[in-house]
């Protein structure tokens, strides 16, 4: 690819950062071009953030409905799984997922949910609720807002 023919699509879908791209020069050396992305592969992050938020609020409502406990919703929200949280926490997977039920979760002592509470930087009262509205997961965890998340 010539350096004229770097994709250029400014979504802002890294936040005004322009990645560095590898492309040929007027003299046929490869030299590296400043790109803000090219629209495919900004499909493909707004579709991995739109299924990322999808499970979240899935987990908000199974909360809420009494499903699981909000410790799930915690952990989802901060893009973690069992092994990332085991890996935190000392926990292991098995006893994470009993506490992901709502009322192993209950049960749980101050220094278990401090525990909780410290690997997601929030409190353990915010770690005992949910958010009543639908989250965004890139406005929450980097106080970032993509502002179109449709694809195509």
């Amino acid at each position: 690819m010539k350096k004229t023919e770097v994709p250029q699509n400014n979504e802002n879908l890294l936040n005004g950062i322009q990645e560095i791209q590898y492309a040929v020069d007027e003299e046929g050396n490869y030299s590296q071009v400043k790109s803000y992305g090219w629209k495919p592969k900004n499909d493909a992050l707004k579709q991995a953030v739109n299924i990322l938020d999808e499970q979240i609020e899935d987990a908000r409502l199974d909360v809420i409905e009494g499903k699981k406990s909000s410790l799930f919703f915690w952990m989802l929200l901060k893009q973690m799984d069992y092994s990332i949280l085991k890996e935190y926490t000392g926990f292991s997977k098995f006893k994470i997922k009993r506490h992901c039920k709502t009322d192993t979760f209950k049960r749980l002592n101050n220094n278990k949910l401090l525990k909780y509470a410290n690997t997601f930087e929030i409190s353990i009262e915010k770690l005992k609720t949910v958010p009543n509205e639908k989250v965004d997961s890139l406005e929450f965890n980097f106080n970032f807002k993509i502002e179109n998340k449709e694809i195509g």
